[in-house]
């Protein structure tokens, strides 16, 4: 049996049973897809790919379904992810295109990414650890309080308020603000430590006390692991899969709900255009080894700020997840680099 129509009938077995959740047999192949071989011959093959750990018969008198290893080698094998259409790619953009702000694109991005695959979509704000300081806005809210905005070049906007152990002279903090924006701007957020470390000594001794919270403040809100956030979308779909999940949906559905579970699914980010395919027990995570996960890093340029992806059953039409994830990916990523 040639190494190529076994990879012909695997395709073949995998299409059809994502299709039609039902096991698939010689005969049925043959009717449906132009294998150019008789039904003996298929048998032929499946027995093979079944000796081979590609395929499982579920029962007696079944026909065969993919293993997560069977899985593997179509996903493996795919010659490209097919591009979107044109309709798809001016839906995508005109939904994305009427977001406002950083929390209305992540919010819109995933509603989108669940409605095209018909997963449980998860997507991550970009991270402030590999962002760069856009600038720093100081505002002062009354004689002695002041709200503190550091704009990241991601978009994300950290706020703080604070006491001010003095009363604010209006012009100590258009200075103060002006010093943050030369030292800052276009610095990465791991460099504010060490960057604003020197600047309160370059104020008089009456005016460090202001500087000094404002200062701590601000690195406190750049090291902050509060940019580890993570929006979650389309888990009820999920629910119509109830048949993939023998056992039960509901240690899937749980740990969706966990963010560190979610942080541990996307990955570490990496480079924007790789779309990445862990299959069943390839997830090191107890509750997903019935799940696949495919994943996409996304931000401006070839640098990824943060990760997003899909969650759904091995049972999954792996081309199509795999096309909307890195279309997403790449919509945000544009969207990013234009804020």
């Amino acid at each position: 049996m040639s190494d190529d129509r076994r990879l012909t009938v695997l395709r073949a077995i995998v299409q059809d049973f994502v299709a039609s959740e039902e096991p698939v047999g010689s005969k049925g192949l043959v009717d449906r897809h132009d294998l150019g071989v008789s039904s003996a011959t298929v048998r032929n093959d499946m027995a093979v790919l079944e000796e081979e750990g590609f395929i499982a018969q579920p029962h007696t008198s079944a026909g065969r379904i993919p293993t997560d290893k069977g899985y593997r080698m179509f996903v493996d094998r795919l010659a490209d992810v097919r591009p979107l259409s044109a309709p798809e790619r001016r839906a995508i953009q005109s939904f994305l295109d009427g977001a406002v702000d950083l929390d209305d694109v992540v919010q819109r991005g995933t509603r989108l990414l669940a409605q095209l695959t018909s997963q449980a979509a998860i997507v991550q704000y970009p991270s402030l650890a590999r962002s760069s300081v856009r600038h720093v806005e100081l505002v002062a809210m009354g004689p002695q309080r002041v709200l503190i905005v550091l704009i990241a070049s991601t978009g994300r906007v950290e706020q703080r308020v604070i006491d001010s152990p003095t009363p604010i002279d209006p012009s100590l903090l258009a200075d103060i603000r002006a010093r943050l924006n030369t030292e800052l701007a276009d610095r990465s957020f791991d460099d504010i430590h060490d960057v604003v470390a020197g600047l309160e000594s370059q104020f008089p001794p009456s005016e460090r006390p202001l500087v000094g919270v404002l200062l701590a403040t601000l690195v406190e809100a750049a090291v902050e692991q509060v940019e580890e956030r993570v929006v979650v979308a389309g888990a009820a779909n999920l629910a119509r899969y109830d048949r993939d999940f023998p056992q039960s949906i509901h240690p899937v559905l749980e740990a969706l709900e966990e963010q560190v579970v979610l942080l541990h699914l996307l990955g570490e980010a990496d480079a924007t255009d790789q779309v990445h395919v862990r299959i069943g027990r390839e997830n090191d995570v107890a509750d997903m080894v019935e799940t696949s996960v495919v994943t996409s890093g996304y931000g401006p340029g070839d640098r990824a700020v943060a990760h997003l992806g899909v969650v759904g059953p091995t049972r999954m039409d792996y081309p199509a997840s795999m096309t909307a994830v890195r279309a997403v990916a790449r919509y945000l990523g544009r969207i990013l680099s234009e804020q």
